[in-house]
């Protein structure tokens, strides 16, 4: 129990917290030189055996240690990110030491990382030029989990210490080493000891010895990664490069990584040998000439020699401007800047947001909107597309979280510095969710102060309503806290602006006596226009919106009202004007118009569930009205789009099959015409089956114009328009189309065994033969031939000699014998 408990104790005080200072971030570019010794190159052959000091980690730190190893990282790639911020805290101390001793730098002036991998020897090493470490602090820093000596250097540090920002206070970071090694070799040198070897394999033990070769690194720290089986993937350039641009791109000092290359010279020839002195002169001065030319001629046509040479390319040329005054930083590298954080060349934002926040974490950072949206950015469904990067110091955490920015904001571009995040141990995630909710509050609280300043470019905000429009939508949906600044940012076109407009600057435009804001939705603006809903408020001066996103009638309804007006759609059954008369117009009409009425609703009982005169039409004959609870077209095709098993569901079933409400125009010449058949027989509609047909087809027609889809399908109702147009011409409703054909014969049976024939020849044909065997299919062939009799390895560099000729005329031989097999295999499928 004692040991469990301190095992917890320990676990509990690994918080690892990034020291809190703002940073001087120090100049360097690619032309930079670095300063990196002689013996730099690795090799494990010379490498002495240590005869130092054998020590043992603290009691329980072995048990600790596999913790950390085996269960705190969820990525082995972790640990070059730990040992690169290490070597940055390492040369901040140094440069800090410099401040107030500038003798600190006389050992090596330049202060960088640089990481090389030799892969013969399976071996990476990362080398800072920094404050390196005493015999004493490799005991206690490298000995003693979660210590690094940070912070006693910060207490020791005398003046101000405003400037100071170190990456972090704890040494846990150092032991993800053992993630992808199985022995490690630390070599230090400080200004204050010579030169140590610190070497451990993490079990329970580590040695330090004097290093015999000498202070060889000047000053500094080098860490030799031994690599355990099944890691060699980190022996690729490539692989460093990706993790380095990854983690450490914005670290405040160069990183190099070390790369041999090969390039083509000429080679130099030796000058000729001058010819001895002679006593007699040459008897032809031409011969010396020509013998001149010949020289000259061998030393043009000399071959090219390939030279090997190792050179150290800058991992990280990007400089993190956020850490920057915004003023100090102009649009151009804003520009430059978001290139890089999306990994698009030449890509430019639509706008951006430099700022600083304080409060429970205090943190800088950087907000772009994209100039266009993702082709994807609604088309997840499982996860959700988190594009805000955490860094603390610079150095990358994590871009994995879904919780710094609300859904409907996923299409932001945000770098978020933080000087002091509460990360967890292994600094893969933000740990206190008090800290979160803060970052989101702020984010949130940037982005409409961002966006309310893009609002004031018409032109720009009409870019961004058209490209992420329907994100803000998602928000009104999603983000109750914040619905009604949303709405303010809200635009749409109107039946009086081809452009978009607020809803804000709608509501200033509203007629006298003018309750609700009126609004259609469909497909698109054309079909919008066209619609007959809209005919009679445009005719009366009203101005309509028009919705053309699948999602704003759901948004609207969820809104309700914006500034106490109610949002109305025109194509459901209330519709007020704020006509007082109008209730006394439309009661004369129903009496006016009560015949056909009664002979409408009849003839389309099972179909709507009232007909009654309309005050929205003017130009169309009828319109099909949703009720105030029901599915208009656009929500009814909406619904249609989702998934199958929604279709049937019962109360999608019922939902779509409820009843509409006829509304005819009393001013139209057809519904007139309608009406004085009508008048002549008001009981007579039963036996009028002309009429019925009228009425059916009036339905279908009204049908579609109001945007629905025929229910009974197109086959019914183009029936009916054929029955009207046989009695309009006389023609017999009852008569035939006249045709003769021929029937087609069947195969005889000599055709069908032709074909069966054929087909078995084709089959036939894609067997492989002998000699035909593709380069792709021998190769697998040679990987299963040698997989399966398991040859021994070669050691290293012993060569292998492969006779490929035998081994395809083994193959070829293989096959001949399986094709032999299967004829034999089909001659008694046939005797039997």
């Amino acid at each position: 129990m004692k040991k469990s408990f301190f095992l917890l104790s320990i676990l509990a005080a690994i918080s690892v917290v990034a020291a809190e200072a703002p940073a001087a971030q120090a100049a360097f570019g690619a032309g930079d030189n670095i300063a990196v010794p002689d013996n730099f190159a690795f090799d494990s052959s010379s490498q002495p055996v240590l005869n130092g000091e054998t020590f043992h980690f603290q009691t329980e730190v072995s048990r600790l240690m596999n913790i950390v190893i085996n269960s705190l990282y969820k990525t082995p790639e972790i640990f070059l990110r730990e040992l690169i911020s290490n070597g940055s805290d390492a040369l901040d101390k140094i440069r800090f030491q410099s401040l107030t001793d500038p003798s600190a730098l006389e050992s090596n002036p330049n202060l960088n990382v640089t990481i090389a991998v030799h892969k013969d020897q399976r071996v990476i090493t990362i080398t800072d030029t920094g404050v390196g470490m005493t015999k004493e602090e490799l005991q206690k820093n490298l000995g003693t989990i979660a210590k690094s000596g940070t912070s006693e250097f910060i207490e020791t540090m005398s003046g101000d210490t405003a400037d100071m920002d170190l990456i972090g206070k704890f040494g846990v970071g150092f032991y993800s080493v053992f993630l992808v090694a199985d022995k490690v070799r630390v070599t230090s040198k400080s200004n204050r000891d010579d030169q140590y070897i610190w070497e451990s394999t993490a079990v329970d033990d580590f040695t330090i010895a004097k290093d015999p070769a000498g202070n060889t690194l000047g000053r500094g720290t080098q860490i030799a990664i031994h690599l355990k089986e099944g890691q060699d993937q980190y022996l690729d350039d490539s692989r460093i490069q990706g993790l380095v641009t990854k983690y450490s791109e914005f670290i405040n000092f160069p990183i190099y990584l070390r790369r041999t290359k090969t390039k083509t010279v000429e080679a130099e020839v030796e000058p000729a040998k001058e010819p001895e002195a002679k006593e007699e002169e040459s008897e032809d001065s031409e011969e010396a000439a020509v013998e001149e030319e010949k020289v000259e001629e061998v030393k043009e046509k000399a071959p090219p020699v390939t030279v090997t040479y190792q050179e150290d390319d800058l991992m990280n040329s990007n400089k993190p401007i956020w850490i920057r005054e915004p003023k100090s930083v102009t649009p151009e590298e804003y520009d430059a800047f978001y290139s890089v954080l999306t990994k698009e060349t030449g890509s430019k934002p639509m706008a951006y947001s430099h700022f600083k926040a304080e409060g429970d974490v205090e943190f800088k950072g950087i907000m772009y909107i994209p100039a266009k949206a993702p082709k994807d950015l609604f088309q997840r469904v499982d996860g959700v597309l988190s594009n805000v990067k955490l860094y603390v110091k610079r150095v990358f955490i994590t871009d994995d979280s879904a919780e710094f920015l609300p859904r409907w904001l996923s299409f932001l571009k945000v770098v978020v510095d933080a000087e002091d995040a509460p990360l967890n141990v292994s600094r893969e995630t933000v740990q206190s969710n008090k800290s979160i909710k803060s970052i989101h509050k702020h984010l949130v609280k940037k982005m409409f102060d961002l966006l309310k300043t893009l609002s004031q470019d018409e032109e720009k905000y009409a870019g961004f309503i058209k490209e992420f429009g329907t994100s803000l939508k998602l928000g009104a949906l999603e983000d109750k806290s914040n619905v009604k600044k949303i709405s303010r940012l809200l635009r749409y076109r109107t039946s009086e602006h081809e452009k978009y407009t607020s809803l804000e600057d709608y509501v200033s435009r509203m007629k006298k006596g003018q309750k609700d804001i009126f609004y259609f939705t469909g497909a698109n603006i054309e079909e919008i226009k066209q619609s007959p809903f809209v005919e009679s408020l445009l005719a009366r001066g009203y101005e309509v919106l028009y919705m053309d996103d699948p999602v704003d009638e759901i948004v609207l309804n969820q809104l309700a009202n914006f500034e106490g007006k109610k949002f109305q759609n025109v194509g459901k059954s209330d519709l007020n004007l704020g006509d007082e008369n109008a209730a006394v117009t439309e009661r004369e009409l129903e009496t006016k118009f009560a015949s056909l009425l009664d002979w409408l609703h009849a003839t389309l009982l099972n179909d709507v569930e009232k007909v009654r005169i309309s005050k929205r039409l003017t130009t169309s004959p009828a319109a099909l009205v949703a009720n105030d609870f029901g599915w208009t077209a656009n929500m009814e095709r909406l619904m249609d789009g989702q998934a199958k098993q929604n279709k049937d569901d019962a109360m999608h079933q019922f939902m779509k099959n409820q009843k509409k409400i006829l509304e005819i125009n009393p001013g139209h010449p057809l519904i007139l015409g309608m009406l004085e058949r009508s008048d002549k027989d008001p009981k007579g509609f039963e036996q009028d089956l002309q009429f019925q047909e009228m009425a059916k087809i009036l339905y279908d027609i009204t049908l579609v114009r109001s945007g629905y889809n025929l229910k009974e399908g197109v086959k019914p109702f183009a029936g009916r328009v054929e029955n009207m147009l046989r009695v309009n011409l006389g023609v017999d409703t009852n008569a035939e189309a006249q045709f003769e054909v021929e029937k087609a014969e069947a195969r005889d049976q000599e055709e069908v065994e032709a074909e069966v024939e054929k087909r078995e020849d084709l089959l036939d044909a894609d067997e492989p033969k002998p000699g035909m065997i593709s380069p792709e299919e021998l190769n697998r062939m040679m990987k299963e031939f040698t997989d399966s009799t398991n040859p021994p390895m070669p050691k290293a560099g012993e060569k292998v000699n492969v006779n490929v000729e035998e081994l395809v005329a083994e193959v070829e031989q293989e096959l001949d014998s399986e094709s032999t097999e299967d004829t034999n295999k089909e001659a008694v499928h046939d005797e039997l």
